[in-house]
């Protein structure tokens, strides 16, 4: 993939070697999130006399600058090479997908917004609640952010077995991809459904289904345009975001991991859907050519 001429994204937000695993800058204090996910921990802590001492313990320590979550994965390790050359590629990426979602979505009604990426290493927290690096990549519509462990992409080569710089490019499309349609209204619309439908996980799994098809198709979209205005595209490209698109389905998923497929537990679609709906957006450029709920 060719991005020498492409200037890095400023949108990115870097916690890889921040000193507390949970993300964020330190000394900038501890949000309302935060509070609540240790709430029950704190809460049976102020049960005893010793549950309090460690509190005070613990505040004496976070609030002079040191973070005991620091020697946990994911806080203070120091950045290597490797692991920021990534980064420079990936924030690269994100600045094309700024581009050429900034020139086609108001041709489509929509002003578009840039999304913030966060870079993180084995876990942090989201507008969606705790993140760790098994989650792999995703959007939080909460706050308008791409959560991504660089770590997912040495997975992605070894586990499977879908190596090369144009596969990582096509996960972060992906996700992009969410955020588009999140200021389309549409992942707000599938989730008041779902919601309406309670406790139907196979109707809901199958909406779902649809919403990571159309992320996909969105990504196909993208490669489209990126290659007009930027000429990214080098031999093998595309074949390395089919191959890693096939990957990642479920039902290859779920092979490797149980042995059979279940298809009513679907959540992004098999692999042959996935492939699909990417070359469908790659080869037409039009949002109109990715209307998986019809």
């Amino acid at each position: 993939m060719r991005l020498d001429d492409i200037e890095e994204s400023k949108n990115v937000e870097d916690r890889r070697s921040s000193r507390g695993g949970f993300g964020g800058s330190v000394g900038g204090g501890m949000s309302i999130g935060r509070i609540m996910m240790l709430w029950p921990i704190i809460r049976m802590l102020l049960r005893t006399k010793f549950g309090w001492a460690l509190l005070a313990i613990g505040a004496f320590f976070y609030f002079g600058g040191f973070n005991p979550l620091s020697s946990a994965r994911g806080g203070g390790s120091k950045v290597t090479a490797d692991d920021e050359k990534k980064a420079v590629f990936i924030k690269k990426v994100l600045a094309t997908t700024e581009s050429v979602w900034s020139n086609l979505l108001p041709k489509y009604g929509i002003r578009y917004t840039k999304p913030e990426l966060v870079l993180y290493r084995g876990h942090t927290t989201s507008g969606c609640g705790f993140a760790s690096a098994q989650m792999g990549p995703f959007y939080c519509p909460s706050d308008k952010k791409v959560y991504l462990d660089l770590g997912f992409f040495d997975e992605l080569a070894r586990r499977h077995n879908s190596p090369g710089d144009f596969a990582q490019a096509y996960v972060l499309a992906h996700e992009i991809g969410h955020h588009v349609q999140d200021l389309q209204g549409t992942l707000d619309k599938v989730q008041q459904i779902q919601h309406r439908w309670g406790g139907s996980s196979k109707r809901a799994n199958a909406l779902q289904v649809r919403v990571e098809l159309q992320a996909d198709c969105y990504a196909g979209v993208w490669a489209n345009h990126a290659q007009k205005q930027f000429g990214v595209l080098e031999p093998g490209d595309i074949e390395e975001a089919l191959r890693a698109a096939s990957s990642i389905g479920d039902d290859t998923l779920q092979k490797q991991s149980q042995g059979y497929v279940v298809p009513d537990s679907f959540t992004h679609g098999s692999s042959k859907q996935r492939v699909e709906w990417f070359y469908r957006g790659l080869k037409s450029g039009d949002l109109r050519s990715c209307n998986t709920f019809n």
